[in-house]
């Protein structure tokens, strides 16, 4: 479920609403997702997701969000708003929330805002009084409330919202396996992504997200793809439609192959996307098997070039490249630790257009700070080597044959294969070896994009993405 805010904020909200005027808003939102919920429980399906923002829209500060939050209570006190709604004081948007779920016996995925008071006691008190909160919240298909998750790792713009004190693992349990949730720039983190899949056991996790699509590696349905395949572990992924601010790509994933996807810069309309996946994928004699990502890299010698590397930036981070010259051939490029073997095979190789291996190892510091080891070859946006890193649309270049591989010090690496028009590659043409090769298939030529090995050294990360509680002054 991917439609966001024909009617609502996509402006800054610098002028404070009354509570009237906020509800009226989401309410507008909310029935777009109606429309959605009713044609998803009438085909059948037992659970809808829905994006981040998708009711109350964006850019806020602390003031103008709080019109539009309500007190969340934890799900421990087993209560369903629609049949109670005054248990917790003004609650409509819980309440039409859990009367959706429960009028089309369906669970329903929303993000919201929770706010909850605090006061000088406690020393990381606000000045105003309350911590606030960007919150996913699950109604069972009886109108229940079972899940509350506030995000942990909030995005650099979210001025609006708190760090929550200490990192939760949600999941909860239903007919059709087990769930865990978090939020858009929570995938980058271990905790609560990586601890939900390997330390709680989860089948399927539920992700809102407001992602703004960041090629050539962050665009969100290659991301969230080669998540799910990497953590081997069902992904539903509801991102904001708004084209004008680069968000659109959703999708439903699981551990083998991609369900169905939704990515469309051309039109605001957004996309209702229905699937069926393995409630237990563990337990299924298709699930993949765990990959040694630097088994291959390490084993071979690296590639001798006369070649120079160059430098060039991907999202403010320094790769080295080396540009691939010929037809046909074998390149190692290296970074600090990591080296990126690459052999390949092109057809149809377009004189102006350019290829490079590049490799990169270390912390990226811009919105976040995170540690990354990436091997990727990518298509330059022109002929000039200074444009390799740059975001690329289309490719006339064909790949028959490639083997990517990296000497890896993690065992999180996300592989991802984009080709021309931000298109997935279909599983039939690649796969992912066990000792950590992603190989083509079938010598069918591909217009790649790009070919990346997305590795994450959790180890090396500061603390929290290295974002801090924020304060206001």
């Amino acid at each position: 479920m991917c439609r966001m805010n024909n009617f609502g904020h996509c402006g800054r909200t610098e002028t404070p609403v009354s509570k009237e005027e906020a509800l009226l808003l989401m309410n507008k939102n909310i029935d777009v997702l109606e429309n959605a919920v009713k044609l998803a429980a009438r085909q059948g399906a037992h659970i809808i997701v829905t994006p981040e923002d998708g009711i109350y829209g964006w850019v806020f500060t602390r003031e103008t969000i709080y019109p539009y939050l309500e007190d969340i209570p934890d799900p421990e006190v087993n209560w369903i708003p629609c049949t109670d709604p005054q248990r917790f004081g003004y609650t409509p948007v819980q309440q039409r929330l859990s009367c959706l779920a429960k009028d089309n016996s369906i669970y329903v995925v929303a993000n919201i805002g929770d706010k909850k008071p605090c006061n000088a006691s406690d020393p990381q008190c606000p000045p105003d009084g309350r911590y606030q909160y960007n919150t996913d919240v699950v109604f069972d298909s009886e109108g229940r409330l079972v899940a509350r998750y506030h995000k942990y790792n909030l995005f650099a713009p979210e001025i609006q919202f708190d760090f929550p004190k200490d990192s939760e693992s949600v999941t909860f349990e239903t007919p059709f396996g087990k769930f865990g949730i978090f939020t858009c720039f929570d995938i980058f983190s271990h905790t609560p992504a990586v601890v939900v899949v390997d330390e709680f056991q989860v089948d399927s996790v539920l992700y809102p997200v407001a992602w703004y699509n960041t090629l050539p590696l962050l665009s969100a349905v290659p991301f969230h793809s080669a998540w799910a395949r990497a953590m081997r572990v069902n992904l539903l992924a509801a991102n904001t439609h708004n084209t004008s601010m680069h968000m659109t790509g959703s999708g439903i994933y699981a551990p083998e192959a991609v369900k169905v996807y939704h990515y469309d810069m051309e039109t605001e309309s957004g996309q209702l996307m229905l699937s069926e996946l393995k409630s237990r994928p563990r337990s299924e004699p298709t699930y993949p098997a765990a990959v040694d990502w630097s088994a291959y890299a390490r084993s071979v010698k690296p590639f001798l070039s006369e070649q120079s590397n160059f430098p060039g930036m991907i999202y403010f981070d320094e790769l080295t490249f080396i540009e691939l010259k010929r037809n046909t051939g074998n390149y190692t490029v290296c970074q600090k630790d990591l080296c990126c073997h690459l052999t390949y095979e092109m057809s149809e190789k377009r004189t102006d257009e350019v290829y490079a291996l590049g490799a990169f190892d270390g912390l990226h510091t811009v919105e976040g700070q995170y540690y990354l080891q990436i091997c990727t070859l990518l298509k330059c946006q022109i002929s000039d080597l200074r444009t390799c890193g740059e975001p690329v649309g289309s490719a006339f270049t064909k790949l028959e044959e490639f083997s990517l591989s990296g000497t890896f010090a993690t065992r999180y690496v996300f592989p991802q294969i984009i080709l021309s028009g931000s298109q997935l590659a279909p599983e039939r043409y690649y796969e992912v070896l066990r000792d950590g090769r992603l190989r083509s298939r079938s010598r069918t030529p591909l217009p790649v994009l790009v070919l990346a090995l997305y590795g994450r050294v959790f180890d090396k990360d500061p603390p929290r993405l290295g974002q801090g509680p924020r304060r206001l002054e």
